[in-house]
């Protein structure tokens, strides 16, 4: 991806979590109730709550697939942003705070782990099973990000499952270490309370990763920019476009993985009467959305270049008395 979206399933990596979240977590809660393990109670809270945000991401999706009707006129893309958003909130309001409050709760009251092999049989089985999903969910961001470094590709990335299932899985993984070795620790050295250490670990890590992608996640309801290749594209064509003197400025706001809505200030030629720039826009909002099938509204506003900075100067201004008076 040379900062566009490439074609790549984030309803595909989903699934295969939710798949792979629905055998670990049966495991891990029969094992956290046979053995008593904090660490392995907090593990099944972990998958549980995947389970859970897999079903919401799956049903974001879902929603953000819907038409555009006359309450909603650009479509349902935030839908996915908002789920996801949501998501984030469960992963540190039940993920993170039920494993510290369990792993604290253990190292203040230290409770022997019973059948401790049973707990080494079913994080092995719930490495497989989490090391499966993790495949997937890699092999479509990879796919997705192209030529992009993994932290670019994370930072501009406009489909917030494709790398929330990419973490989740991953954090899913280094949980399940971190609950194996407190048990052995435990175990070997007859310490208990090593069990409850574990514990607070998965969530800690849990409460980073949900301040990470609530931030992430946040951003994009917030209202981020089209990628810069499309913006490039867009002002390409414009500046190309017969009758288009030139394109003096752009806005985009993405509304969903695959939404944008952009905002053109154009200047023509003085001698265009308007049914002629009428039909120079209509030209233009062609070709554009033929290079950038994402765009579903594409707004021009015939001005001078003088005129769009200045009425940018002034809209900079008011924001900055409005700021400084608040």
């Amino acid at each position: 991806m040379r900062g566009r979206r490439n074609k790549s399933s984030s309803q595909t990596s989903v699934v295969a979590a939710l798949v792979g979240d629905l055998l670990v977590a049966a495991s891990k809660i029969a094992a956290a109730i046979w053995t008593g393990s904090a660490a392995m109670a907090s593990e099944a809270i972990h998958s549980v709550v995947d389970t859970i945000n897999e079903i919401l991401l799956l049903y974001g999706i879902h929603r953000s697939m819907q038409k555009a009707d006359a309450d909603h006129p650009f479509g349902h893309g935030r839908e996915v942003y908002f789920w996801s958003f949501v998501v984030s909130l469960l992963i540190f309001a039940l993920g993170a705070g039920f494993s510290i409050y369990e792993g604290v709760s253990r190292v203040l009251k230290p409770v022997p782990i019973e059948s401790p092999g049973i707990s080494y049989i079913v994080l092995a089985l719930a490495f497989i099973f989490e090391g499966g999903s993790w495949l997937v969910s890699l092999k479509q961001f990879r796919k997705a990000k192209g030529e992009l470094g993994f932290f670019d590709a994370f930072r501009i990335s406009k489909d917030p499952p494709l790398f929330m299932t990419l973490f989740e899985d991953s954090v899913a993984l280094i949980g399940i270490l971190i609950a194996a070795a407190s048990t052995f620790a435990a175990v070997a050295l007859e310490r208990p309370e090593i069990d409850g250490i574990g514990s607070v670990g998965i969530g800690l890590l849990l409460a980073v990763t949900s301040v990470f992608l609530a931030r992430e996640s946040k951003s994009l309801l917030m209202g981020e920019p089209a990628y810069p290749v499309v913006r490039r594209s867009i002002l390409s064509i414009a500046n190309a476009h017969p009758g288009c003197l030139q394109a003096n400025g752009l806005i985009t706001v993405q509304l969903g993985p695959n939404q944008v809505v952009a905002m053109l200030s154009l200047e023509f030629s003085d001698d265009m009467l308007a049914p002629e720039i009428e039909e120079a826009v209509v030209g233009l909002e062609k070709a554009v959305r033929e290079a950038n099938p994402e765009i579903v509204a594409l707004f021009a506003k015939p001005q001078t270049k003088k005129t769009f900075q200045d009425q940018r100067a002034t809209t900079l201004d008011d924001f900055e008395h409005r700021k400084e008076s608040g």
